[in-house]
């Protein structure tokens, strides 16, 4: 799969490896994807997240990533769903961290050995490289750019789409700025 991805998308994929492994987390995902779009500079995805003034938000994507990620990566849309059951998310992150440490839901391995060497790619990661194939081989281009990736992550459900939603970042306005008026293809 890895053939098809111009150079810019498969920096995005080793950088996401990189914030995995600075990060101790057991696997890529998707948030390690969005964390890798952030840094890009002269890439189609670069363009259009400046376009749509995420690359000066920058810092409050990465807390808002950080703190799902001590909320074990739950969304805030699924925190507010609990808090619908009567389950206080913040009070139990509160508590555990009272009796573990700060960040002791966010899953990483920080401090520990890492058996194989090499970071798995997670299933949220792995669904957003095969949805940007998707997206690439719906608009009938040949290669898969990392604006496909940026394009994925939008649609996918979980806590790096809520944030790029959250700051305005949306399919719609990425295909807006990408391609103008049209192209309005959303690969299933």
């Amino acid at each position: 799969m890895f053939e098809r991805f111009t150079k810019d998308a498969r920096a995005v994929v080793m950088s996401a490896v990189e914030h995995a492994e600075a990060t101790g987390a057991g696997s890529v995902d998707a948030e390690h994807l969005l964390l890798a779009l952030l840094e890009r500079e002269g890439s189609r995805a670069s363009f259009a997240l400046a376009a749509l003034g995420l690359t000066e938000r920058g810092d409050a994507v990465r807390e808002a990533l950080g703190e799902a990620r001590r909320r074990a990566g739950l969304s805030q849309a699924d925190a507010e769903a609990l808090a619908g059951l009567g389950i206080d998310v913040s009070e139990i992150v509160a508590r555990v961290e009272e009796v573990h440490g700060v960040g002791a839901m966010s899953g990483g391995t920080e401090g520990k050995a890492w058996w194989s060497g090499r970071r798995t790619f997670g299933r949220g990661a792995k669904e957003i490289l095969e949805k940007a194939l998707r997206i690439t081989v719906a608009r009938r281009d040949r290669h898969v750019g990392d604006e496909h990736i940026l394009l994925a992550l939008t649609v996918r459900p979980g806590v790096a789409g809520e944030v790029l939603a959250d700051h305005g970042v949306t399919y719609e306005s990425v295909m807006r700025v990408l391609y103008g008026g049209g192209g309005e293809v959303k690969a299933g």
